[in-house]
């Protein structure tokens, strides 16, 4: 049994006492697992940056990923826009990428149907795919009615959003020029 000095040392207030640390801003507060505790930035096998998905300012941010899994998420201090700091919403990034509550399926409703059933998300994109590509495919237009080249579709149009930045604008351009779509244009502009 361990005598009574020992467990007095055990308490807090006594070895703030001792330590001469009123305020238990010291290392009077420290408890054992406290001492242990490390960041989990430390432990990181490799960063890769990033830009917070929220609005069109753009904020830098760093993810930092060990075997292939997101760890933490923090602003870019070489970031010229943010210098380092996040808003709540994106210091709460890291919970929109690994939290429990994420979705992982899809609310569906089938032509004239009136209930939703849920579909898993890779089946819902394949849907996408080949509605975009029968779309694109029943609406193609090779040449215009006087004959010009078009290799184009009308049937299709795209309107980014204010959270896109300039890298993801430029991919969906280059995406849908490639698949003929002429007629994408983005909020932000708006």
């Amino acid at each position: 049994m361990r005598d009574w000095r020992t467990l007095l040392s055990q308490w807090p207030v006594a070895r703030q006492l001792q330590q001469r640390d009123p305020t238990a801003l010291g290392s009077a507060a420290f408890s054992p697992r406290s001492r242990d505790l490390r960041p989990r930035t430390a432990t990181a096998d490799r960063v890769v940056r990033s830009v917070c998905p929220y609005c069109g300012v753009g904020c830098g941010q760093l993810v930092y990923v060990k075997d292939g899994k997101i760890t933490d998420i923090e602003g870019d201090p070489d970031s010229p826009i943010s210098a380092g700091c996040l808003c709540p919403k994106g210091a709460a990034t890291f919970q929109l990428v690994t939290g429990a509550h994420r979705v992982h399926h899809v609310l569906y409703r089938r032509p004239h149907g009136t209930q939703w059933e849920t579909i898993p998300l890779e089946v819902a994109m394949d849907m996408v795919a080949d509605r975009v590509r029968k779309t694109r495919d029943e609406t193609w237009e090779d040449r215009t009615p006087e004959g010009a080249l078009a290799r184009r579709t009308l049937g299709i149009a795209h309107l980014g959003g204010a959270t896109l930045d300039n890298e993801e604008n430029y991919l969906i351009k280059k995406l849908f020029t490639a698949l003929g779509i002429v007629q994408i244009d983005n909020q932000a502009r708006i």
